[in-house]
């Protein structure tokens, strides 16, 4: 039933296009401030995987909270803005949870979730997916995408903790990975027309950025949701902090 919802509610939403990019008080880190592969499985699907910048400041248990709370708005020097922009000020358009968790969290097993984004800013590079959550906890998270029934991407995640911070890995595979009808039709035919190697390529610089961008928003949003917060602390970035790497 959820399936059919969220298939119907994709239906008859409206049409997205690139947003004007959003001011942010800080820099986005580059694409070299990370380790990036791409490998081509035997089964030929692609997997883009990236080894990110420590997170200063960041803790898996901020991740988890992040993840079940990006819907909303936060304050950024002064102005109210989408939480989930402020993630990435330029490709980011909406994010919505539609589907709850079984343990009744916004972002958990069985969780669906509404992603709209440009990689890039660029409209031919849009994702409009709804996700599945598989899991999330302190070690880390994953969710897939899915057309009828078959899984043509998943995002897999690892967060380790460590003195400064978190070590973040991610990667995104797509294709896929059977039955061997579907899979040489996805792999094969359908997976180059829906996301290209270049968009792979856009992909990597758009996690590289978004990721990165946590240390500068993340620490003071978490601290301020907490019980008995003492009010409205500012972004890392606003008080003068910028990248480059801090390893």
């Amino acid at each position: 039933m959820r399936n059919t919802v969220a298939r119907l509610w994709l239906t008859i939403a409206p049409m997205y296009t690139p947003l004007a990019a959003l001011a942010v008080p800080w820099t986005m880190k580059p694409l070299a401030s990370a380790e990036t592969s791409v490998e081509r499985l035997a089964d030929g699907r692609l997997r883009f995987s990236i080894r990110h910048d420590v997170l200063r400041g960041v803790t898996p248990a901020m991740l988890v909270w992040w993840f079940n709370n990006i819907e909303g708005d936060m304050d950024l020097g002064g102005r109210r803005v989408p939480r989930y922009r402020v993630w990435h000020p330029r490709d980011h358009v909406l994010l919505e949870y539609v589907g709850k968790a079984r343990d009744g969290r916004n972002f958990g097993p069985g969780a669906r979730v509404h992603i709209v984004e440009f990689l890039g800013g660029r409209l031919e590079y849009k994702v409009d997916i709804v996700s599945t959550v598989e899991f999330l906890d302190e070690t880390g998270l994953a969710h897939s995408d899915r057309i009828m029934g078959i899984e043509v991407a998943r995002l897999d995640y690892h967060f380790t903790p460590v003195a400064s911070g978190t070590l973040y890995r991610n990667s995104l595979t797509v294709g896929s990975p059977g039955p061997p009808a579907a899979r040489f039709l996805v792999n094969r035919f359908v997976r180059p027309r829906l996301f290209p190697d270049e968009m792979g390529e856009a992909w990597l610089r758009h996690n590289v950025e978004e990721v990165g961008n946590f240390e500068y928003f993340l620490p003071a949003l978490y601290r301020q949701s907490q019980p008995g917060s003492p009010g409205t602390a500012a972004p890392a970035a606003a008080r003068g902090e910028t990248w480059p790497s801090r390893r």
